[in-house]
């Protein structure tokens, strides 16, 4: 008996595998939902800019800033991801967009 692999497997297979095994359907939805939550946190607060003892590494830029410089980080990052999004993946430049927004808010909370 050959198996076949994941990539190998047509539409019409999958669609006669999902009607067999419903589960499949909402595994698949499952992990559509952490994709999608995985990138969320990509963009609003990863985990590989926040120290062991919980400190953001936003937080740490703007305490060593005044609030004038701090803004001029923010506005130099909304252009940086502004600049480059169209230089990706689908995927990565929903990212940027973000990331540039997220620093957009960033900048308009810093004057409130």
């Amino acid at each position: 008996m050959s198996y076949l692999g994941i990539n190998s497997v047509t539409p019409n297979e999958w669609d006669r595998i999902a009607k067999e095994i419903p589960a499949i359907d909402k595994v698949s939805h499952v992990y559509e939902k952490l994709a999608e939550e995985e990138a969320k946190d990509m963009v609003n607060s990863p985990d590989h800019y926040t120290t062991d003892s919980g400190i953001e590494c936003i937080e740490a830029i703007e305490a060593s800033m005044t609030p004038e410089a701090f803004r001029g980080y923010c506005k130099g990052n909304v252009l940086k991801y502004l600049w480059r999004y169209e230089k990706k993946s689908k995927d990565n430049s929903v990212e940027d967009l973000e990331k540039s927004q997220w620093y957009l808010e960033r900048l308009k909370l810093s004057y409130q």
